[in-house]
């Protein structure tokens, strides 16, 4: 798990260049969590009057982190806030040692800066079932605590790295009255991606002025469509957090009918989302799922994921190899309603199968050529109604093997 792996070669070219956001500002530090040499804890300040929402994993072993984060969401917003993220110790599945080692982390930052100790929001990613020596971090709060920077996102995306190949950054700025208002966010995730409500861990900030069921409403919605439609291998993590602040110190007020920044905030949230795919342990290739024609938009993402998850898709693609049978096969398994004889598959724009045959058109060579792209567009229609979902997966590959295998060594 500590092991320098090699960049994936569908990362983007560059870290993005993140804007400071007003009423936040971040540290890290060297902990000895798990790793030695290396940044893995942050600290996020957020000024008073900060807004903070929150979507998290639905696992039934989820966190102690994730419990009490769970907890706080939607308490009052008037004090300053933090979060708090450690890398290297996932603190799941550690027993009433977890809840006190939260505890224990979350009364020392809320001591060192000032604020209650329900407004501090922590997180923990990394090996599961090791008790988390929460006193390496609270020995750092003192430090932490004195660097606060507001240029600090950044160092703060590659504290929070376990198995990741590189740090995940994207940001947007909307025009809203005038005047800019800008958000910014980072992720971590490579593996156990399946998100189901949230994902990975990702942290989202806006100086933009938004009341908390707004944000937390918004956030919501957001997610479905990002987020909760990507999958690395078909694992939900037991920690999986979004959090995203609203400091307010631009003095622009978001309310749910702004379009503009809900679009903007999509982007960010649709980047982080393809940033983590893209990052898939052993990936090489990015593949969209797409799926018209379902009975409903709901049996439509039913489909899209099942196809995204298989095992056999998933090999098929890394051997380059337009194996549509296997599509067919992920599609007849799913549960939901599918008709052999109006089902069509499209690998890119060459369309391989069409209504429960091999398609008169279809060309191997071609289909074998397109399949060497580093990225990847299967298209299902089933021919039923007019539902319709979008998804996003990697191929799986040796790689995946040999990252899991060793992971705790």
């Amino acid at each position: 798990m500590g092991k320098s792996l090699p960049v994936s070669p569908l990362a983007p070219d560059s870290f993005p260049d993140l804007p400071e956001i007003g009423g936040l500002r971040i540290a890290t530090a060297e902990a000895g969590v798990r790793y030695a040499g290396r940044a893995d804890v942050m600290l996020a300040h957020l000024a008073p009057g900060t807004t903070v929402a929150g979507v998290f994993t639905r696992s039934a072993t989820r966190s102690a982190a994730v419990l009490d984060c769970q907890a706080k969401i939607g308490g009052a917003t008037g004090e300053g806030a933090a979060i708090l993220v450690n890398s290297g110790n996932a603190n799941a599945f550690t027993g009433r040692r977890g809840a006190d080692a939260v505890a224990a982390v979350s009364k020392t930052t809320a001591d060192r800066l000032g604020i209650p100790a329900e407004r501090v929001f922590t997180a923990s990613t990394g090996v599961i079932g090791e008790p988390l020596p929460h006193d390496r971090i609270t020995a750092c709060l003192d430090d932490l605590a004195a660097r606060l920077t507001p240029g600090g996102l950044a160092d703060a995306a590659r504290a929070i790295m376990t198995t990741d190949t590189f740090p995940k950054g994207a940001t947007e700025t909307v025009t809203i009255d005038g005047q800019h208002v800008r958000i910014a966010g980072i992720a971590k995730g490579s593996g156990m991606i399946a998100p189901d409500m949230a994902t990975m861990l990702v942290y989202i900030f806006t100086d933009a002025a938004m009341e908390q069921p707004v944000l937390q409403d918004m956030l919501s919605v957001l997610n479905r469509s990002t987020f909760n439609c990507i999958s690395v291998d078909s694992d939900t993590s037991t920690s999986d957090t979004l959090l995203m602040a609203a400091t307010g110190t631009s003095g622009i007020r978001v309310t749910e009918t702004n379009v503009g920044f809900m679009e903007a905030l999509r982007r960010v949230m649709l980047d982080l989302a393809h940033q983590v795919v893209r990052d898939g342990e052993g990936a090489t290739k990015f593949v969209e799922i797409s799926v018209t024609g379902a009975a409903s938009d709901a049996e439509a993402r039913v489909h899209a994921k099942s196809i995204a998850n298989s095992p056999l898709v998933k090999t098929a693609i890394a051997g380059e190899d337009p194996n549509w049978g296997r599509v067919v096969m992920a599609v007849g398994k799913s549960g939901a309603r599918a008709d052999r004889d109006r089902l069509s598959i499209w690998f890119g724009d060459l369309e391989v199968a069409r209504e429960g045959q091999v398609s008169p058109d279809h060309d191997e060579n071609k289909a074998a050529t397109y399949m060497t792209n580093e990225e990847i567009v299967i298209h299902v229609d089933l021919g039923l109604g007019g539902g319709t979902a979008r998804v996003w997966t990697c191929d799986l590959t040796h790689g995946y093997i040999d990252i899991n295998a060793d992971y705790r060594s």
